[in-house]
């Protein structure tokens, strides 16, 4: 049956499109989604092995208090909810701000001949108002860590 409908095909098929190879950029993306079923078909196998050979449910005396959080020693007494202060944030998010400018600042380093005054000058404004920013952050006190 199978024969037969690939000889089918390779009669109907007179045009110059049909029958011809793969060409290398479809092979590689080929083989790409290949390797990513495979993956999430591996995975997909671990977790069913996983299911099938975990311990069940037990039941106890102490079996509820498995479920408590619980941290050096101390009975949790609240709730686990607590409110986290904003300049924690603003300090983290000021990081990663600066530490995208050195993102930058290297690669314009090594190859400041090439770019000459004109990217100079263009470095300097992009620290110009680095420097802005962080004169404004420590005016509104936002790097006092207490």
């Amino acid at each position: 049956m199978f024969a037969q409908v690939s000889e089918a095909v390779s009669t109907s098929c007179a045009g110059a499109a049909c029958g011809t190879p793969y060409s290398d950029f479809v092979r590689t993306y080929l083989t790409v989604g290949i390797l990513a079923l495979v993956a999430v078909g591996l995975v997909a196998a671990l977790l069913g092995v996983a299911l099938i050979l975990r311990p069940g449910p037990r039941e106890g005396r102490y079996q509820g208090q498995k479920s408590i959080s619980y941290e050096s020693g101390v009975d949790p007494v609240r709730t686990g909810w607590a409110q986290t202060q904003v300049r924690y944030y603003i300090f983290a998010l000021l990081f990663v701000i600066f530490d995208v400018e050195a993102v930058f600042i290297f690669p314009w380093a090594m190859r400041m001949e090439d770019y000459g005054t004109f990217g100079l000058v263009e470095m300097l404004i992009f620290i110009f108002i680095l420097i802005l920013g962080l004169a404004y952050a420590i005016r509104k006190k936002v790097l006092q860590w207490l």
